[in-house]
């Protein structure tokens, strides 16, 4: 499949599959619960309309992902790309990895490879034209107003709030499930707060000009461009100290160490329950200054100046039965029987990065650098670019984002805004209404 073969708006209405096997597990269990709540427990079909609509991709996020699969590569970028799928470290200490054989963050399109790159990162890249990604090229896409996904989303508001009202109707004095339409009030005005702030970060991405690096001026520009390294160099990020977790190239990271613990606890009664959870014990994070280059030129970007950064899914995790050695094993046990009174079961570290040759977009305040930081790389400020940066600061209607992936990648995930506020709204009004039915 080609990009010019896709339309990229998706008008009212678009059917949608999983592409994830995952996904496709949860599809079908889905489907089948909603069958056989039909003919048993209409609550089993409520929660099988959960699961389909949640395991529905955005309308336009199953096609790119095909687009994605079919563009070649550079060669040198396969080089540089982590080993993916699931391996088995050590079958004796139960150790394995896995890297995410799919990446909705990804180029979509072929991307320039480092053997292409200039030295002078802040030079346009070739006969100076934007990158095949960028918006000027390939549009704005637009999702379908309704999916699968909405589809679903409603008819389980709509049996949940029925599901309520009947329940408090049919129920006893010693039941008292008055309660029901409140929990329904409450998950809708939830869902709605945090549905209204996707949608206002989905309306700053789709309706916000892209500029091109070239012309770029001070301000609050968008972005979208290549990851390329700068001066400072790049991060060789070791997670958590150990030599065999170690991910190259990056210019921003976040990894975290986390425990699974497991409690067994007693009731009053004599029976016992048993209850896993994970539990962060460490965690880091940090990066460099970069150049997005967007094929028109290069910018440096100070990416831990930004609030709200988005790395996308985990690039690597890896799992084990014990910790790195004797001594921390020891010590862990020991804390976990102190503090919580269950056992370690499971030890977890995952990383997520934003690495050289990747896909980046970003809103943030462009500023002029210090002349000084301009003489020590030495530049000599013909081109207007080099003398400026982009910093993570807000501006009056404009949240300062950072994002891997472009911004064909990122709205093409998202959803329309019908399905992002519309449907927690009906779900907040179907509570009230039966909240006020039943005082």
């Amino acid at each position: 499949m080609n990009i010019s073969d896709l339309d990229l708006d998706r008008g009212f209405f678009q059917f949608t599959l999983p592409y994830r096997w995952q996904y496709w597990i949860g599809w079908v269990i889905g489907m089948i619960m909603i069958l056989a709540g039909i003919v048993t427990n209409p609550a089993i079909s409520l929660v099988g309309l959960l699961f389909v609509g949640l395991c529905s991709p955005g309308s336009l996020e199953a096609d790119l992902h095909k687009v994605r699969q079919a563009a070649p590569k550079p060669e040198d970028l396969e080089r540089e790309a982590l080993e993916k799928g699931f391996s088995i470290d050590s079958w004796w200490m139960g150790r394995t990895s896995y890297t995410p054989t799919t990446d909705p963050s990804d180029w979509i399109l072929p991307a320039p490879g480092p053997a292409t790159w200039n030295e002078n990162q802040y030079v346009p890249h070739g006969d100076g034209t934007p990158l095949p990604e960028h918006p000027v090229n390939v549009g704005t896409p637009r999702p379908a107003t309704i999916s699968t996904y909405g589809i679903m989303m409603l008819l389980f508001v709509l049996g949940l709030c029925i599901g309520a009202w009947y329940a408090v109707e049919n129920s006893t004095p010693e039941e008292d499930l008055t309660f029901l339409p409140y929990v329904a009030l409450g998950v809708g005005a939830l869902w709605s707060i945090i549905g209204y702030f996707r949608y206002k970060m989905q309306r700053q991405m789709a309706d916000t000009p892209t500029s091109l690096v070239r012309s770029v001026a001070v301000g609050n520009p968008e972005l979208v461009g290549q990851v390329r390294p700068s001066n400072s160099g790049v991060l060789r990020v070791v997670v958590d100290g150990h030599p065999n977790r170690i991910i190259p190239n990056c210019v921003n990271f976040h990894w975290s160490y986390e425990v699974k613990i497991r409690e067994t606890t007693t009731d009053s009664e004599g029976k016992k329950q048993t209850r896993e959870y994970w539990r962060t014990i460490r965690e880091d994070s940090g990066g460099v200054p970069f150049i997005l280059n967007d094929g028109t030129g290069g910018i440096l970007v100070k990416p831990t100046t930004f609030k709200r950064t988005d790395m996308g899914q985990y690039l690597k995790r890896w799992e084990s039965n014990h910790a790195d050695s004797l001594k921390k094993e020891l010590g862990m046990e020991f804390a976990a029987r102190l503090f919580t009174g269950g056992n370690v079961v499971k030890h977890r570290w995952t990383v997520y990065a934003l690495r050289v040759g990747n896909p980046v977009y970003l809103i943030g305040t462009t500023k002029s650098r210090p002349q000084q930081d301009v003489q020590n790389e030495g530049l000599d400020g013909t081109l207007q670019n080099t003398l400026l940066e982009v910093v993570g600061e807000d501006a009056p209607g404009v949240k300062a984002t950072l994002q891997r992936g472009t911004e064909l990648a990122n709205l093409g995930r998202m959803r329309s805004s019908f399905e992002v506020m519309m449907i927690p709204l009906c779900l907040t009004l179907g509570g009230l209404v039966v909240t006020l039915i039943n005082l």
